[in-house]
């Protein structure tokens, strides 16, 4: 007895002190991730603004903690969160500083929107007047979006054995119905808008004429929108340009790519440091200093007077629920804007909003909070990528819209959805009963159909939401409701196909957007603030802890095809009514 005694203390001793150790290795990364975090890099002459294109981009990132801490302690190559914000403060920093000699780019694999490669490839534009340069990389692939962006560089070099992808666009919806069928799952749907197909994966087995006509016109106009400047940067006519995406230039050699004028030469990584290494006045490739765009976005602007008056640009991105902790969160929200509202020192706002939309009743709670707003302070909406449907719900009363050309907007229309798994439940044995005082208190019950009378409610109610939609757009656009519902049904329009229908004021983004504000404010003296605000690294470590772990491993390991899992739990189809596109488009 004394000896299994001896033995079990000592092996509860043995983990004790394991847990304590591992606490204090746990507790020294993350210290040491503080520190280097929250450190000021150094920038010395001949630097190179380092930019990689990978990871998902989203409009305003913060670092993840936990990937941060897996990445240091087992090496796991993190499914990075990048900020456009960042990307677009690090090339404002870069062209002015005398340090910084050019901008090297690294293609890899980036998951964004045509936006937001839009607004980067703006951005580099604008850093070429500086008369610095510019010269991008890719190893393995050059995709699509990373090639659109990078094509204004002055030049673009690709590994001998890469792949440049550059075959036109497509979209490609899952259809469902038959799967639904089989299993006993009948979907019950209500729905406003010749073109709001949401719910088409649901209930057909191919896109009706109505939606494929809108597909095929949004990614026309995004596929000719991106050749245009291509054409224009690599002096290659729209013309040929089409002919090389036809003979699919993937599968095509690589070295076609340079006689097609598509790329300037092909590297092996080696030589591509090297050129930068004679470009540098001979420095040898061990010397070349490279500086990320987080480093360089921690080093400090010159000291300047302390300016009061703000400008705040407030970032909704997401599908829209009333609680969620990804995406757009209306409780959340709402709380900001009031929070601006009060604030006597912010003088105008901006509202970026990046979101195929989502619940009807979140969408108008923001609507009517951004109102009040609108009452005090001028407000002015920048939309990025997505900016339909529940998207627009909340842009529409603002003084001044502005979209990128190939953002996706409108989608004014609404639908409920229920689903009855009666058939289902039945296959695998299940039985229900019910007691009920009233003859609807057991509505929505998935283990009945919708009376007749039930549905004819039920769609009354999606019509009055629609009805409401539209009068929020009129009101918004100085529109009649009959004007509105011309061009809304459901359908989505490109930021340029917007304009020429007045959903927008103007074609531009989110530096525009805040010129916008400042003109409508009548500012002379102002200084921009990012909400919500920015937490620091200790902040996001405690609230790390409180998140589904295991969500993070699968995020770290899915990489790149993380977001599309993401988007089936960000705004789910759950009984209710919903403002929102038909899915998130992601285009390779």
């Amino acid at each position: 007895m004394k000896q299994f005694l001896k033995f079990s203390l000592a092996s509860a001793l043995g983990v004790v002190i394991a847990l304590v150790v591992l606490s204090l290795i746990w507790l020294l990364v993350l210290l040491g991730l503080a520190s280097s975090t929250e450190s000021t890099p150094k920038l010395q002459n001949n630097t190179l603004l380092k930019i990689e294109l990978k990871g998902v981009l989203s409009d305003y990132a913060q670092e993840d903690p936990f990937s941060e801490v897996a990445n240091e302690l087992f090496g796991m190559d993190q499914a990075a969160k990048i900020g456009l914000d960042e990307i677009l403060a690090a090339i404002k920093k870069a062209k002015n500083n005398e340090n910084i000699s050019g901008i090297y780019i690294e293609s890899s694999s980036l998951q964004c929107g045509i936006a937001s490669a839009q607004e980067i490839r703006k951005a580099l534009s604008e850093f070429k007047e500086s008369g610095k340069f510019i010269y991008a990389y890719a190893n393995e692939l050059f995709d699509q979006k990373e090639y659109y962006i990078c094509s204004v560089a002055d030049s673009l070099f690709l590994d001998p054995n890469g792949i440049l992808h550059f075959a036109g666009m497509s979209a490609t919806p899952v259809f469902l119905t038959e799967m639904l069928d089989k299993i006993g799952i009948e979907p019950e749907i209500f729905k406003v808008g010749t073109y709001k197909s949401a719910v088409e994966p649901l209930i057909n087995k191919e896109m009706s004429k109505e939606n494929r006509e809108q597909t095929l016109s949004y990614l026309s106009g995004m596929w000719n929108n991106m050749l245009q400047e291509i054409s224009a940067d690599r002096n290659i006519s729209v013309d040929k340009l089409n002919q090389l995406a036809d003979r699919f230039m993937s599968l095509q050699p690589t070295k076609e790519t340079v006689e097609n004028g598509l790329i300037d030469d092909l590297f092996y990584p080696l030589e591509m440091m090297q050129f930068f290494a004679d470009k540098l006045d001979s420095v040898k490739v061990k010397d070349l200093k490279m500086i990320s765009v987080r480093a360089l976005n921690k080093i400090p602007e010159k000291q300047t007077e302390f300016i009061k008056e703000k400008v705040a640009v407030l970032y909704a991105q997401g599908g829209i629920s009333t609680e969620a902790p990804d995406g757009i969160s209306s409780k959340k929200l709402v709380r900001e804007i009031d929070k601006l509202r009060e604030n006597e020192s912010v003088k105008a706002v901006v509202l970026r909003v990046n979101s195929p939309g989502g619940s009807a009743f979140a969408s108008e709670q923001i609507w009517y909070a951004l109102g009040e707003l609108k009452k005090e302070k001028p407000l002015v909406v920048s939309m990025g990528d997505y900016a339909a449907s529940g998207g627009y719900y909340i842009s529409c009363n603002a003084d001044k819209i502005i979209a990128a050309p190939t953002t996706l907007t409108g989608s004014i229309g609404i639908f409920g959805l229920f689903f009855n798994v009666r058939e289902l439940t039945e296959k695998i044995g299940l039985d229900f009963d019910m007691v009920k005082t009233n003859q609807h208190a057991d509505f929505g019950d998935f283990s009945r159909k919708m009376t007749p009378a039930e549905k004819v409610l039920m769609q009354n109610s999606v019509e009055r939401g629609y009805d409401l939609f539209v009068e929020r757009c009129a009101q918004g656009r100085g529109m009649e409701n009959h004007q509105i519902r011309l061009i809304g049904e459901g359908r989505v329009w490109t930021g340029e196909q917007a304009l020429e229908r007045k959903l927008v004021d103007e074609l531009g983004y989110l530096d525009q957007a805040i010129d916008a504000a400042v003109e409508l404010a009548e500012l002379e003296k102002y200084r921009v603030v990012t909400y919500p605000e920015k937490k620091d690294f200790m902040t996001r470590v405690l609230e790390s802890m409180n998140k589904n772990v295991s969500t993070r491993i699968i995020k770290n390991y899915l990489s790149e095809y993380f977001p599309g899992l993401q988007e089936l739990t960000e705004t789910k189809l759950e009984p209710g009514i919903l403002a929102r596109m038909p899915y998130n488009l992601i285009i390779q």
